[in-house]
């Protein structure tokens, strides 16, 4: 599971009754820790890069290019680590029903 990795920084950009947008800044290395979404959410991604997402099913990389958004629904756990030598960062936007 998580070592000791610094942590990644979000920063709320929007919070209101129907959204929720945070850009989450990663170091290299660094981790969200494990959570789990409790709304569908979208990331997009403001760098290219690779990130590590440890899951209870095992770990896996995705390859993720600057602009391309992808949708993931409700309850996923996991971690995400910034698997890259340089900053990573994207934006989250969680739906809120």
């Amino acid at each position: 599971m998580s070592q000791d990795r610094r942590k990644a920084v979000p920063n709320e950009m929007i919070s209101n009754d129907r959204f929720k947008v945070t850009e989450w800044r990663f170091a290299p290395g660094a981790e969200t820790g494990w959570h789990r979404h409790q709304h569908d959410y979208v990331i997009v991604p403001m760098t290219t890069g690779r990130l590590l997402l440890e899951e209870q099913g095992g770990n896996r990389y995705a390859e993720l290019r600057t602009g391309e958004p992808y949708f993931r629904p409700l309850g996923v756990e996991h971690n995400v680590i910034n698997a890259n030598e340089g900053e990573f960062v994207f934006i989250e936007i969680e739906a809120i029903p």
